[in-house]
């Protein structure tokens, strides 16, 4: 963990390393003007801000076409959001990449932050800031207080946590190391620092939130069912892919039981909210999974004995956010 003053080293501003900033942008409209904006008002601005609109079916085109002047902007059909990276990958000029979501914004002093900690330590590939945790425009947390940064044993830490929220990454490293995996389609950050992690990189933190994360609460079931699979199954992928010592290997088994438990768990609600015959059937399977918490086991139990009756506190808590059978993750 890396706290950094904002002065210049003794070269001045001119020998801190440079940032390209990259968008992508899929059927956000009613978002990627603000996140072009904060990406255009850094007190130390990028080299470009790289917007890629992955086949919007909206009017993100639109919203993104004020900015058009200030931008580079590249239109693609629907790929997924590593594809859309990769392409940014290859415009980019900057020395460092840093990934802004379309529905996210950063902070202004976050460039100037992550250019100074990186001239402190060149050694750094991967840099991150803490970042505030938002719904509904509301600050509700902060990132690092439930996935804290490591600093002594990145390698075990990164299987159990994708520790860095938003990194900036180093152009060539991540170009030699193969870019985004395409394959994926939500845990691509997550793989990437991992895979840097493993041929030798390292990740520093500026210990400030300087990038503003939105939580999106009433998301589809369906999404979080599909982005939690891939998690496991990337995990899984882990023991084949590395070899890894024992404390590594008791991460993977912790992070695969905590992602397993909430993949259950995220299943019960959707057979809960749909009414599915299975529910009750899920939600005592989901008891049992290895992972759980006493309270969300309490819950899943709850479920399993009225199902009709889990099924519309389900209901009334959507509006508030995520549900307890959630909360494992």
């Amino acid at each position: 963990m890396i706290r950094v003053k904002r002065d210049p080293p003794d070269g001045g501003a001119d020998d801190l390393p440079t940032f390209s900033v990259v968008i992508a942008a899929y059927n956000a409209a009613g978002t990627v003007g603000e996140a072009i904006d904060s990406a255009l008002r850094q007190t130390r601005p990028p080299v470009e801000v790289i917007v890629v609109d992955d086949g919007s079916t909206d009017d993100t085109a639109a919203a993104i076409g004020p900015y058009l002047d200030r931008i580079v902007y590249l239109r693609r059909p629907h790929a997924g959001v590593a594809s859309a990276r990769n392409a940014a990958l290859e415009r980019a000029t900057g020395e460092f990449i840093a990934v802004l979501d379309a529905d996210d914004t950063y902070l202004p002093e976050r460039l100037e932050a992550l250019a100074t900690l990186a001239a402190a330590r060149p050694d750094l590939d991967i840099l991150c800031t803490d970042a505030f945790l938002e719904v509904d425009r509301r600050i509700v947390g902060r990132f690092g207080e439930d996935t804290p940064f490591e600093v002594v044993n990145q390698r075990a830490a990164i299987i159990e946590r994708c520790f860095c929220a938003a990194p900036a990454f180093r152009r060539s490293t991540v170009l030699s190391a193969g870019a985004y995996d395409e394959s994926m389609r939500t845990a691509e950050d997550w793989e990437l620092v991992l895979r840097l992690l493993f041929g030798g990189a390292a990740a520093g933190l500026v210990d400030e939130p300087l990038y503003r994360y939105r939580i999106h609460p009433a998301s589809l079931t369906a999404n979080r069912i599909a982005a939690l699979s891939e998690r496991v199954g990337f995990l899984q992928s882990i023991r084949d892919t590395y070899e890894l010592d024992l404390d590594e290997q008791d991460a993977l088994s912790r992070s695969l039981a905590r992602q397993r438990a909430a993949l259950a768990l995220t299943e019960v609600e959707a057979a809960l909210r749909a009414r599915s015959a299975d529910a009750r059937r899920r939600a005592l399977g989901a008891a049992l999974v290895p992972g759980v918490g006493l309270r969300t086991r309490s819950a899943a139990l709850a479920a399993a004995l009225a199902p009709r009756t889990a099924a519309r506190m389900l209901e009334r808590r959507a509006r508030l956010g995520r549900s307890r059978l959630e909360r494992v993750v």
